[in-house]
């Protein structure tokens, strides 16, 4: 009756070991470390670059506790911070050669100071946030009628361009905010550019308007799910031009969200210098388009045989490569409107590029000119420029379409495009709040938080070893093993750890130990309506599984309402909360039931149980009579 399977327990035994491996993580701190990560937008990291910090480190002396390549960075751990100093300095002497124009950013960080063994299980601590780390938090609001204004300039190119290609004569093209009006002389003229301007603008609601000066005219405005599709575009590509940028401080978790329709959060731990946040989370990038010289003269100062030839500037080409390419500007990223990754007529990786009106007639001109020559793309950050690609005109390419293509793999093309649309922002941001908190008062967050949880725990173990004897220790150690199946559960995610998430922690004990005074409750009561000991125990688990499940399922849906519409903090604490409801069900339930059937179920004429005092109705035989008198 009160006995488990085999494999229960094994499944019990696997879940507290995995618990316990995915926990230790947390109590091991952090170590000093130098992390490596890309300096430039066309650069990117490989594990290539490991070798070379390992060989800068083995030149200079300098013994690390490992070196690891991590995807975007590559980081050393050291045994304290003088070594780490000095490691700093070799690395970045072997791989930035030219101090002015720094390749990689070489940064102090710090990592998790786990054994080795644990880390190749993937086996890392939580995250804390900025308020157990310290660091700087900014709130930004993104310029949304910006973004629909600059869509806004675009249709009015492209709309001049459409009437153009159909013969369709206009008496002015002029943008009113976001609202494009289209004037004409006659009525016939106008609806012929109705239906012309309906079909090649689907996105336009248009309306026929009267002009001021006694014109015909068209009024055109996007429609309500366009604009929210720029203004859902422009949000996103911000935030990842965002993430490029918060590279270049050598932050190992930065947080960067969407919160609302509007506004960017940017949190940035062990960040104490906001002015330099700020100049880099505000800088501007752009992008050109230029025509590559392939003259002999300019063949032979690629490779420094000969002066840059007259007109020409000479830059370095993604993988390394030298190119001279024209001092004459054909396009600017204004100009382009959306870069994505996709594959050819041949099914081959490549990136469709799409220009605006204007840019669209502008790369007509030059590729029917240059056919069979090469054209670079550049892209300048902080007044240094790179080339992204430099790919070779088949042939007059039209209509504002441009597809680049060749020698590139599926990961390559993804790159390219996200390189040509984030190099600046969509729309412009402003700093609406900012706060800068401080390592000391982390760390004394952190302590408190502990000190709550460790607490909070201690006084539940003991009252409940008090009330209910052993089975309150039972009730203890499931808590404790709920505890750990939350932290290592939380670890495994990678999530991050913020006060709100220690209050969560701290509730969800509270809330878990609910199920356990119900089952414990529950067992009393069958004790006293006379049930034996072997009885009551299945018959008090099996009949709290029920109201046990109501309860949490109830609080569940509170909390996943909370992490729906919640953001920020609030969401943070949801995502434990939720967590906490699941593991409890586990523990309170399942790994409590096997203790208790692993200590009593073997026992065939177990006559008692320790689960406190239980108080039996007393008989109405028993009962003893009480005098009464009546008044005279």
């Amino acid at each position: 009756m009160n006995r488990y399977p085999l494999w229960k327990y094994l499944l019990l035994a696997f879940t507290l070991v995995v618990g316990l491996v995915y926990t230790l993580p947390n109590f091991f701190g952090e170590a000093p470390a130098v992390q490596v990560s890309s300096g430039k937008a066309t650069l990117k990291i490989d594990a290539k670059l490991q070798e070379r910090v390992e060989q800068a480190l083995q030149q200079a002396g300098v013994s690390a506790v490992y070196v690891q390549f991590e995807g975007n960075s590559v980081r050393a751990r050291f045994a304290d911070t003088d070594t780490q100093i000095k490691a700093k300095d070799a690395i970045s002497k072997a791989l930035n050669p030219d101090a002015a124009d720094p390749s990689y950013i070489v940064a102090l960080n710090l990592v998790p100071r786990s054994p080795a063994w644990l880390s190749s299980l993937h086996a890392l601590p939580m995250y804390l946030g900025l308020d157990l780390r310290g660091g700087v938090h900014f709130l930004m609001q993104v310029d949304m009628k910006a973004a629909l204004t600059k869509k806004a300039e675009a249709l009015t190119g492209d709309i001049r361009s459409t009437l153009r290609d159909k013969n369709i004569r206009h008496a002015g093209i002029t943008r009113d905010g976001q609202t494009v009006v289209v004037n004409f002389r006659d009525a016939a003229t106008r609806t012929t550019a109705l239906g012309v301007l309906s079909d090649a603008q689907p996105d336009v609601a248009w309306t026929e308007v009267a002009a001021s000066n006694g014109d015909l005219a068209l009024s055109g405005t996007l429609k309500p799910p366009a604009a929210v599709k720029v203004q859902e575009a422009a949000l996103k590509q911000n935030i990842t031009t965002l993430h490029n940028r918060v590279n270049e401080l050598g932050v190992a978790e930065p947080v960067i969200q969407q919160q609302g329709l509007d506004r960017v959060v940017v949190q940035l731990p062990g960040v104490q210098d906001t002015a330099k946040a700020k100049d880099i989370i505000g800088r501007t990038a752009t992008l050109e388009v230029r025509l590559v010289d392939d003259s002999p003269e300019a063949a032979a100062a690629a490779v420094g045989a000969a002066p840059v030839p007259f007109g020409t500037e000479r830059y370095v080409e993604r993988g390394g490569g030298p190119l001279i390419v024209k001092r004459q500007v054909i396009l600017t990223g204004d100009n382009l409107t959306d870069a994505q990754a996709g594959f050819d007529d041949h099914q081959q990786p490549a990136v469709h590029l799409t220009l605006d009106a204007k840019g669209a007639r502008i790369f007509r001109d030059v590729t029917r000119e240059n056919v069979n020559k090469r054209m670079a793309i550049l892209l300048f950050e902080k007044g240094k420029g790179e080339v992204v690609t430099a790919p070779v005109i088949r042939s007059e390419i039209g209509g504002g379409r441009v597809q680049i293509s060749g020698r590139m793999t599926t990961q390559e093309a993804n790159d390219q495009a996200l390189l040509l649309r984030a190099g600046s922002l969509a729309a412009p941001m402003e700093i609406i709040e900012e706060r800068t908190i401080g390592p000391s008062l982390g760390a004394d967050n952190i302590e408190k938080g502990f000190k709550s949880v460790v607490w909070g725990f201690a006084a539940i173990a003991v009252f409940m070893c008090l009330y209910y004897m052993l089975f309150g220790l039972f009730s203890s150690l499931a808590l404790a093993f709920n505890l750990l199946m939350l932290v290592a559960v939380l670890s495994l995610m990678q999530a991050t750890l913020s006060l709100p998430g220690i209050a969560a922690i701290a509730l969800a004990l509270g809330m878990a130990i609910d199920a356990n005074v119900l089952i414990n409750e529950r067992v009393r009561e069958e004790l006293r309506n006379g049930a034996s000991p072997q009885a009551a125990i299945h018959a008090g688990y099996e009949r709290a599984w029920a109201t046990i499940l109501d309860s949490n399922i109830t609080t569940l849906i509170a909390g996943v309402a909370l992490l729906a519409f919640g953001s920020g903090p609030v969401r943070g604490f949801a995502v434990v909360h939720c967590l906490g409801i699941l593991t409890s069900m586990f523990s309170a339930v399942m790994f409590s039931r096997g203790l208790v059937n692993l200590w009593y179920g073997r026992q065939k004429r177990l006559k008692s149980v320790s689960i406190g005092q239980v108080w039996r109705p007393v008989p109405v035989a028993e009962q003893q009579p009480t005098a009464s008198s009546d008044a005279a």
